[in-house]
């Protein structure tokens, strides 16, 4: 069976000196690295450890990121 691509949304947050990228569309998608590069190639591979897990490729529900402002 031929592989195709697919796109997945990753968060990416930034925790004292590491990078951490959650990708919502798979249940405890994560991981972290020093630098974007290295996250993203972690990323990658993550991804594809939970696609073997899952068995099949889920539909992406995320809809997007809003700020909201609060007073401190």
């Amino acid at each position: 069976m031929k592989k195709r691509l697919k796109n997945f949304t990753v968060i990416i947050e930034k925790e004292d000196d590491y990078y951490i990228g959650s990708v919502p569309a798979l249940k405890g998608c994560h991981t972290q690295g020093k630098t974007i590069d290295e996250l993203l190639k972690n990323i990658k591979e993550a991804i594809e450890l939970c696609l073997e897990v899952e068995k099949k490729v889920p539909e992406e529900h995320f809809v997007g990121i809003q700020q909201v402002q609060v007073k401190v």
